[in-house]
């Protein structure tokens, strides 16, 4: 898993509406890049509407949201329509984002070691380098903990 301080891997993927964006369309702005295990489950959900409802202020603080999740197109359009998500999800099904980040893989879940997604978040600086890792971010106080960690000269 990449750390404070490293390059953030670059990526492209695809999103609910089918298009393809990549960390280099985000050059020179702040990257709120979080990995979730599944659409339209209870903490993946809190988690979102927590990042929706404070998406506002999370753009005032120059910082882009972009999810990431091993479900396909579909499932992440119909997420981003049920809850209104102002923000792109990009399908990681082969789960080589996930990997290149790092959060794919084996986990303890309710007492039994799985392997799937870490919920993980990175921010990451106008120019790709990490300043942040949240590995287990509060779903429903995340977009407080993103801006708590901006730098001061941002």
């Amino acid at each position: 898993m990449p750390e404070k301080g490293d390059l953030a891997p670059a990526f492209e993927g695809s999103t609910q509406t089918g298009d393809t964006i990549s960390l280099a369309d985000y050059q020179g702005q702040f990257v709120a890049l979080y990995f979730y295990p599944a659409d339209d489950t209870l903490l993946c959900t809190r988690q979102a509407c927590n990042l929706r409802d404070h998406h506002k202020s999370l753009m005032d603080a120059g910082i882009a949201v972009i999810g990431v999740s091993p479900d396909d197109v579909a499932s992440h359009g119909e997420f981003v329509n049920k809850f209104d998500l102002p923000f792109p999800l990009i399908a990681d099904p082969d789960k080589a984002i996930m990997s290149a980040y790092g959060t794919w893989g084996k986990k303890i879940l309710y007492g039994n070691l799985v392997t799937g997604t870490k919920r993980t978040t990175f921010l990451i600086d106008p120019e790709g380098v990490i300043v942040h890792v949240f590995r287990r971010p509060k779903t429903e106080n995340h977009a407080a903990e993103i801006l708590k960690r901006m730098p001061e000269a941002a």
